[in-house]
């Protein structure tokens, strides 16, 4: 891709980002509406316990688990792979 198509890109992106942002509402998120019952709110140790730390122990359990089965897999592999191609010389 060339300068002038990279230039044109960035700037439809930025254009495009910076309509989106000027033509959208606010959320209104003080407004309440009738029937609403919000709980009560996290705390810090919560908010980053839920949504820093469970997701990387869920990465960490599920790639443990692919190596675990990836492991068990190589044991058995008898393709090409695993076959040595250096002779043997015996002096």
């Amino acid at each position: 891709m060339d300068k002038k198509n990279a230039l044109r890109a960035g700037a439809l992106a930025a254009g495009t980002t910076l309509m989106m942002l000027l033509m959208s509402s606010p959320a209104l998120a003080l407004t309440r509406d009738d029937g609403d019952d919000p709980g009560t709110g996290l705390s810090v140790v919560e908010t980053l316990g839920l949504y820093v730390v469970a997701p990387i122990a869920l990465f960490a359990v599920i790639a443990a688990l692919v190596m675990v089965g990836d492991k068990s897999h190589k044991k058995k592999d008898t393709t090409s792979s695993n076959i040595s191609t250096q002779a043997e010389a015996k002096a």
